[in-house]
């Protein structure tokens, strides 16, 4: 791996690293439910990036997958979130 790469890599998980720390804090300190709700949506979508840039980082087909299963049950979990503040409950 070349050293710009490397080193893009690296800032990169390093400025995904402070957005899920914001996000964290947006979840504990958020005024609505709505706003941790959305944070919680944002922690996931920067985790499964972070998969993905380590699955470039280590040249392995293994993170690409576990990213997939972070964004499919970070939208089944979103959608219900948003269907239990809708509606006060998840299952009919």
């Amino acid at each position: 791996m070349s050293p710009l790469l490397s080193g893009a890599l690296a800032l990169t998980l390093g400025a995904y690293a402070v957005a899920m720390l914001i996000a964290l804090w947006r979840v504990l300190r958020g005024p609505t439910a709505q706003d941790r709700v959305l944070a919680l949506d944002m922690i996931y979508v920067i985790a499964m990036l972070i998969m993905l840039v380590l699955g470039i980082r280590h040249a392995s087909d293994l993170y690409f997958e576990a990213a997939l299963l972070i964004a499919l049950f970070g939208f089944v979990g979103s959608a219900a979130m948003a269907k239990f503040l809708l509606r006060g409950e998840v299952i009919e």
